[in-house]
C-alpha cells in the first residue's frame, strides 16, 4: 500500500462561504487572475475587533494580506474559526505558504496537500490471480490468539464485556460508503450506518452528480482511466500511476467496524451481536485522493465541532478513523484540528502508512492521534507497514506472502462487485482472490476497539483510551517462521536522503508501539476502571494517573543532589 502526498498544480475556484461570489484580492482593485497554482490553509491570529465574528473578519483579513504581499489571492472555503483556504497563481504552494507565514496577521500557513487512501501494496501474492475461494483462514483476525494467528485481536472477550446497545459512533473518513450492502445498511433499515456527509469539493475527485459538499456520503466509485488523466477536468495533477478500478475503500474499512453480526449474512463486524457501535460515513476521498482542506473540516464536523457553512452533525462521533495519509511531518493545520478534537473528548485513530518501513505518515504522526502499525498473522511487522515511535499500537494488517496456494491471511470485509461503477445491492466481500491487506485495515480494528472501550467506560478521555490500549496490549513475538527475520530498526535514509525499505521484522516498543492489540483485554480493563469508579470512567484512571504524578513529584523533591 502506498501513501502519497502531492501539491495540486491547478484547481477550480471555490466560493467563499463569507461572500456570495469568489473573491479576488490584489494590491488596489480586483483583477482577473489565471487558474491558481498554489493552495494554502491559513489561520489568522485573533483580531483586534473582538466583537466581529470570524466570518465577518475573513474577507478583510485576506484583502489586507493580499495587499501587503502584492499578490492576487483567491478565497476558498472557510474551514474553521479564523481558518481558510487561500489560492494564488504564479508560485508553488510551498512558496505561497512561506510568504503568508511571514505576515504578522497569520498564525500559520501550510500547503493544502493531496492525501490518498491506502492503496494496495505490491506484495508478491497480491497481484497474482488466485482461483480458489477463500480466504482460507476466514476472519482469523478476530479470534483469540493461538497457533499461527498470534496477532488476532480476541474480539469475543470484548463482546462479552459489552452489555446493552450503547451505540457509540465511529466516524469513518474515507471514500464514502455503499449504503446498499446487505451486511451494513442504514440504521433506519436495521443496519449500523448513520447518515453521513460528503466533504469533497473538487468536481474531478468527487465524481458524482451533485458537486460540492452535501449530505450524501454514498461512494460512486473512484476508478481512474487513461481518459481521466488527460481530461481537462483533471486539474489536480492525477497521473497514470493512479489508473485503476474502484477501490470501495470506505465500504471495506466500515465493514470491519460495522458489519452486522449474527444476522446470517456474510461477516461479523467489531460492533458485535449487541450492535454496540454505529458507523458515521464521511466522504473525503475520491479519484486520486483528497485535499487537506476537505479532510480537516470533515474531522472537525465528525467530532461535533462547528464547520462554517455546514449543518451541525446530529450524531457526533466518539472515535474518528483515518485510513489515509501522506508523507511528511504533521503540519500545524492537522495538529490544530487534532488538539480541538481531543479536547472535545474524541479519539482519533490513523493508519501508520504503507511505504515499506518508512517513517510514520501524516496524520498518524500528529500528537494526540493513535497511530496504528500493521502485523502479519504471526505477529511480526508486515513488510508494507511503516514504523516509528509515533505508533501507539499495532494490529493485523493481513499478508499474502505465502509460497504456494491462496492468500491465507487477508482481512475479510465488505466491498462492492462493481469494477468501476457500483453494482446495486451487491453482497460482495474481499477474499483470497480479491485480497484486502494494509494498515488501512489495521486502523479500524483499533478504532472499533476504542469505541467498545467507550461503550463500557463512556467517561474515558482520549489520553486514557491510549493508555489503556497500551497497558492491555500483548508483547510482540521475537521468533516465528524464519530465523532470518531481523529486528525492526528506526526508519532510516540513504546517502541521497531517500528512505530505506524495511520489510518483515520483529517489532520493538520503539518501532511498532506498545504491543499487539488485544480487544478483549482493553475492554475488560476499561470496564474494570469504570466499575471501580462507580461508572465515572474517566475519574478512576484519571485519579490514578494524577496520583502517580503527585507521588513522582514528591519523590523528586527528596532525591539527594548530585
Amino acid at each position: 500500500m502506498r501513501f502519497q502526498s502531492s501539491i495540486a498544480r491547478r484547481v477550480r475556484c471555490l466560493c467563499s462561504l463569507a461572500l456570495a461570489l469568489p473573491a479576488v484580492f490584489a494590491t488596489g482593485a480586483a483583477m482577473a487572475v489565471p487558474e491558481p497554482t498554489a493552495r494554502v490553509i491559513v489561520k489568522f491570529r485573533v483580531g483586534a475587533d473582538a466583537a466581529a465574528t470570524s466570518a465577518e473578519q475573513l474577507p478583510a483579513r485576506v484583502g489586507g494580506v493580499a495587499r501587503r504581499l502584492g499578490l492576487p489571492v483567491r478565497q476558498g472555503l472557510a474551514l474553521a474559526d479564523r481558518t481558510q483556504l487561500l489560492m494564488a497563481s504564479g508560485l508553488s504552494s510551498q512558496q505561497f505558504a512561506a510568504r503568508l507565514a511571514r505576515d504578522s496577521a497569520v498564525e500559520y500557513a501550510v500547503p493544502d496537500e493531496l492525501r490518498h487512501r491506502a492503496a494496495p501494496p505490491n506484495d508478491p501474492r497480491y497481484a497474482q490471480g488466485l482461483s480458489a475461494p477463500g480466504p482460507a483462514a476466514g476472519q482469523w483476525y478476530l479470534r483469540a490468539p493461538a497457533g499461527a494467528v498470534r496477532s488476532a485481536i480476541n474480539i469475543e472477550a470484548a463482546w462479552a464485556a459489552v452489555a446493552g446497545s450503547p451505540n457509540i459512533v465511529v466516524a469513518v473518513l474515507d471514500t464514502g460508503i455503499r449504503y446498499d450492502h446487505p451486511d451494513l445498511k442504514r440504521a433506519a433499515d436495521g443496519g449500523n450506518l448513520l447518515d453521513g456527509y460528503d466533504f469533497v469539493t473538487n468536481g474531478f475527485i468527487e465524481n458524482d452528480a451533485t458537486p460540492g459538499r452535501d449530505s450524501d456520503a454514498t461512494d460512486p466509485g473512484d476508478w481512474v482511466s487513461s481518459d481521466d488523466v488527460i481530461s481537462p477536468s483533471n486539474t489536480i495533477g492525477c497521473t497514470t500511476s493512479e489508473i485503476g478500478d474502484s477501490s470501495w475503500h470506505g465500504t471495506q474499512t466500515s465493514g470491519l467496524i460495522g458489519a452486522l453480526t449474527n444476522n446470517g449474512v456474510g461477516m461479523a463486524g467489531l460492533t458485535g451481536p449487541g450492535r454496540a457501535l454505529r458507523v458515521l460515513p464521511v466522504r473525503v476521498l475520491g479519484k486520486c485522493g483528497g485535499f487537506d482542506s476537505d479532510i480537516i473540516p470533515a474531522m472537525r464536523w465528525a467530532a461535533g465541532l462547528v464547520v462554517p457553512g455546514v449543518p451541525a452533525n446530529p450524531t457526533p462521533a466518539r472515535v474518528i478513523n483515518l485510513s489515509l495519509g501522506g508523507t511528511g511531518a504533521c503540519n500545524a493545520a492537522y495538529q490544530d484540528a487534532v488538539r480541538e478534537i481531543n479536547q472535545a473528548g474524541v479519539v482519533v485513530v490513523a493508519s501508520a502508512g504503507n511505504t515499506t518501513g518508512h517513517a510514520v505518515n501524516t496524520p498518524a504522526n500528529c500528537t494526540g492521534v493513535i497511530g496504528v502499525g500493521g502485523l502479519r498473522h504471526l505477529g511480526s511487522k508486515v513488510g508494507f507497514s511503516d514504523l516509528g515511535p509515533e505508533i501507539t499500537i499495532s494490529a493485523p494488517g493481513g499478508n499474502c506472502v505465502n509460497l504456494t496456494g491462496d492468500c491465507l491471511y487477508p482481512l475479510l470485509t465488505t466491498t462492492n462487485a462493481g469494477v468501476t461503477k457500483p453494482v446495486p445491492s451487491s453482497e460482495a466481500y474481499t477474499d483470497a482472490t480479491n485480497a484486502t491487506i494494509g494498515t488501512s485495515f489495521s486502523a479500524p480494528l483499533v478504532a472499533g476497539t476504542a469505541a467498545l472501550m467507550l461503550a463500557v467506560g463512556p467517561g474515558l478521555s482520549p489520553d486514557e483510551i491510549r493508555s489503556l490500549l497500551r497497558r492491555s496490549s500483548r508483547p510482540f513475538p521475537t521468533s516465528g517462521d524464519s530465523a532470518s527475520v531481523p529486528t525492526c530498526q528506526a526508519p532510516q535514509v540513504d546517502s541521497t536522503g531517500e528512505p530505506i525499505d524495511q520489510f518483515e521484522c520483529y517489532c520493538t516498543t520503539s518501532t511498532c508501539g506498545a504491543g499487539m492489540l488485544d480487544a478483549g483485554a482493553a475492554v475488560a480493563l476499561s470496564k474494570a476502571d469504570d466499575d471501580k469508579d462507580g461508572g465515572g470512567g474517566a475519574l478512576g484512571l484519571g485519579w490514578l494517573l494524577a496520583l502517580g504524578v503527585a507521588i513522582r513529584a514528591v519523590a523528586a523533591t527528596r532525591r539527594p543532589q548530585a
